[in-house]
């Protein structure tokens, strides 16, 4: 029930150029060649490569194959992938539509109403960030009640302020709403934004570029989205980590930290920071990690290059310190660990966690006091910064 552009996925050059072939056969005489990446800002991306624009353009079949053989198996640099950008290994292919009107619109879940949240723009189209920041009055916000669903009056409002004031269009814009507020409902989305919901000169109203993120609570609920899961484009650290059942977020530091709560991982990164720190991470085992899940967090973390130096922040309650104990102990022998390690043990079992630790042979620096063990972990993590931009080695053996 959603009008889109005619359009199809390609893996390769060729793929490209006959989905082309096909829509040109049903009279599509413009194209447009998407990367397929996860982030936005794709238009003014560039390729590290140097190639630049993940989105073009073109009129002829031989370009459409041109743009896919510069963009498959390339890494598209956005302003939300940083530096390293990610993999494009799609583009789509799809009919180009001659637009007299683009506009926003978006369902997000929204804590201040405590339900839905539509949104509306008639600027539309564009980094809807900036039209927020400088025409905040461009920016309609209404609010829905998660039991009764959007109400025809205040879709028919919203349509008129994004600009859709004539009765047809205003119309389809109110039954492109609807629906997607069903498909919201329906699929356990976060977001469902559309960007533009533009208008062709034939005057029908499609969604041409849209972004959806789905509650991955729900995810036994919907095998068949995920099962459209693109792991290529995700960070593989948060990949592997997912598998182990560990909660861990990728951040831009060179400190990484394994701790137990989330609360006390919070805690931990804002220790870190205050002594000159930075963090690698946020990993929190929870209560009830195994042997394997603690070898398997150090596995990220050991394989990890911006790691400089680890900080274990342990408070034994439901997980106990002997459990954390073993897994370093095992991920020492079995990956061979690279990185400098600061402990802080407390709570359950932490005697037995310390002599396991002291008999194991291995060398490392141990405390009872979170702020000297994230001053320690700072300075281990500096000397190791400057070794590597003086292009020096420092080996830390363990055992030693």
């Amino acid at each position: 029930g959603v009008p889109v552009a005619k359009g199809a996925p390609a893996t390769s050059a060729e793929d490209a150029a006959d989905v082309a072939k096909k829509l040109k056969s049903e009279g599509v005489n413009d194209f447009v060649v998407k990367a397929q990446v996860l982030a936005g800002g794709r238009g003014k991306g560039t390729f590290l490569d140097g190639f630049k624009g993940g989105v073009h353009l073109v009129s002829e079949i031989d370009e459409v194959r041109n743009m896919a053989s510069n963009m498959l198996g390339q890494r598209l640099v956005t302003k939300q992938t940083g530096p390293e950008g990610k993999p494009c290994n799609k583009v789509f292919v799809t009919e180009r539509l001659f637009l007299r009107k683009e506009t926003y619109f978006a369902i997000l879940m929204d804590r201040g109403s405590g339900g839905p949240m539509l949104v509306g723009s008639s600027e539309g189209g564009m980094d809807i960030e900036a039209v927020a920041a400088q025409t905040p009055e461009l920016i309609h916000n209404v609010a829905i009640d998660i039991t009764k669903g959007p109400e025809d009056d205040k879709l028919k409002d919203l349509a008129t302020k994004m600009g859709f004031t004539h009765d047809d269009e205003n119309a389809q814009a109110v039954e492109i709403m609807k629906n997607l507020y069903n498909l919201f409902d329906a699929t356990d989305a976060t977001l469902i934004e559309v960007n533009p919901l533009g208008q062709s000169h034939e005057g029908t109203v499609y969604c041409l570029d849209a972004k959806l993120n789905f509650d991955d609570n729900a995810a036994y609920r919907h095998e068949e989205i995920y099962a459209l899961r693109d792991e290529s484009q995700e960070d593989p650290r948060e990949v592997a980590a997912e598998k182990q059942n560990l909660n861990y977020i990728g951040l831009d530091g060179n400190i990484g930290c394994l701790v137990n709560g989330a609360g006390l991982a919070m805690a931990t990164m804002d220790v870190i920071t205050l002594n000159g720190g930075s963090p690698a991470n946020f990993l929190d085992l929870g209560g009830g990690a195994s042997v394997d899940q603690v070898t398997a967090a150090f596995k990220i973390l050991n394989d990890d290059s911006n790691v400089m130096a680890i900080l274990v922040n342990i408070f034994g309650g439901i997980m106990r310190c002997d459990i954390i104990a073993l897994g370093i102990i095992k991920a020492a022998s079995e990956l061979g660990l690279q990185k400098p390690i600061v402990i802080r043990l407390a709570g359950t079992q932490v005697e037995e966690a310390v002599k396991l630790i002291d008999e194991s042979g291995l060398r490392m620096l141990t405390t009872d006091d979170l702020q000297e063990a994230a001053q320690r972990v700072v300075r281990v993590a500096e000397i190791q910064k400057l070794a590597k931009e003086a292009h020096l080695s420092v080996k830390f053996d363990l055992p030693i």
